[in-house]
């Protein structure tokens, strides 16, 4: 192959990052530009919720490439550049800059910005968001043995926290205004299953509870919370959820909707234009229905598809989605994709530390939940993959293989 044609990626993210890698495997030698936010080239994020918040590891193992690779294969990196407008009529992003980048193609793989709270003293010092490394080595240096932490939001990322900062010594409170856990993606049930995990380990869990106030001199020093308690801290992480970087995007035509609108090859309703990762909001053409995956796995995976699609390679994206969250010395693992309303089969009896339980909707198995469970968690990817009818008796029975149903 042999072109002049340029094509940009919008996002310096795991997805944007994998995506140009492929453009260079797969042949295409015109000109690969990656523009990205933040000062940092490619990096992965679920590392920085447990071993850099931690201390445990070497930043070096979160960069997908060491720097020489992306002048090796000349893609050329723009960082500390935000995008600020889309105009496909000329076929241009503006970047906060100032310039205008030209592109052939565009793959926007932004990813998506933290939820800020709007509450007296948000702006205090020693009030933490985490999303970026940089947010990451900040909670680590300002966290230790003893110290008051208080996590406000016990969703995954709020769960990695308060975990993480148990486990150097810290003195951990998490406020949460759902009456369980991760109750959003987990439902009720699993969700009391982590509220014993936290509290086991010396995790003060406030359920029910939310935040009217950050007070301090100078820094934070307490919080208010919404049922009038007070409560000490040195360090407050607020960890409610995040939202798709499409700001930038309102007015240009794109199709907008829980993200951006993609089919199942990553392409937008623009010509020429595709988006992969956090910020897709794709159709899963065997699932039947559209799903945005906020997980490593998924950015990875579809920002390769993607690269694919922008060179006429078009494969449809039709995976299991899977993710893992590690707390303490336990390995959270899902497959597939579920509401909290769906019913939970439990096979055996539900020990958190040994969990695995599945999600039926109208009979049918559309996802499970394993913790420490890795070789089943693999089974029933794979029966998901091949959709392999099995019951409510087979999944809840421990003596059956579920590798030995995956085989039929």
């Amino acid at each position: 192959m042999s072109t002049s044609e340029a094509y940009v990626i919008v996002g310096a993210s795991v997805a944007g990052g994998r995506a140009a890698e492929t453009l260079r495997q797969e042949g295409f030698d015109g000109k690969v530009i990656l523009i990205g936010a933040e000062p940092d080239r490619p990096y992965e994020r679920p590392p920085l919720s447990k071993d850099v918040l931690q201390g445990a590891a070497s930043e070096d193992k979160v960069f997908l490439r060491p720097p020489e690779f992306y002048d090796e294969q000349g893609i050329e990196l723009r960082l500390g550049a935000t995008a600020t407008r889309l105009n496909p009529s000329d076929r241009q992003v503006t970047l906060d800059i100032g310039e205008r980048v030209r592109y052939d193609k565009l793959l926007i793989a932004t990813g998506a910005d933290v939820r800020r709270l709007n509450v007296p003293g948000i702006r205090l010092p020693g009030v933490h968001y985490l999303r970026t490394i940089q947010d990451a080595r900040a909670i680590r240096d300002a966290t230790g043995r003893s110290c008051r932490v208080v996590v406000i939001g016990a969703g995954f990322i709020g769960a990695e926290v308060a975990a993480s900062c148990r486990v150097k010594g810290a003195d951990v409170t998490v406020l949460e205004v759902l009456p369980v856990p991760l109750q959003r993606v987990l439902g009720d049930r699993i969700g009391e299953l982590y509220a014993r995990i936290h509290r086991d380990r010396g995790v003060d869990l406030r359920l029910g509870v939310g935040i009217s106030e950050f007070r301090g001199s100078g820094r934070v020093e307490e919080i208010l919370t919404s049922t009038g308690e007070r409560i000490p801290c040195d360090v407050a992480v607020v960890g409610v959820g995040v939202q798709p970087a499409t700001g930038w995007l309102e007015g240009s035509g794109l199709a907008l909707q829980n993200g951006i609108i993609v089919d199942e090859f990553a392409a937008t309703n623009l010509p020429d234009v595709f988006a992969a990762g956090d910020v897709a909001n794709w159709w899963h053409p065997i699932l039947g229905e559209r799903l945005r995956v906020e997980h490593w796995e998924n950015a990875q995976n579809q920002g390769i598809a993607a690269a694919k699609s922008m060179l006429g390679k078009s494969e449809a994206y039709a995976p299991v989605p899977y993710f893992w969250s590690d707390q303490y010395d336990l390995t959270l693992q899902y497959v597939g994709h579920a509401s909290g309303q769906d019913e939970v089969i439990f096979r055996g009896n539900p020990d958190p530390r040994q969990l695995l339980a599945f999600y039926l909707r109208d009979g049918q198995l559309r996802a499970a939940i394993g913790v420490n469970r890795l070789k089943d968690i693999n089974a029933v990817r794979r029966l998901m993959r091949n959709r392999t009818p099995v019951t409510r008796e087979q999944l809840a029975d421990e003596q059956i293989d579920l590798r030995k149903l995956g085989q039929r």
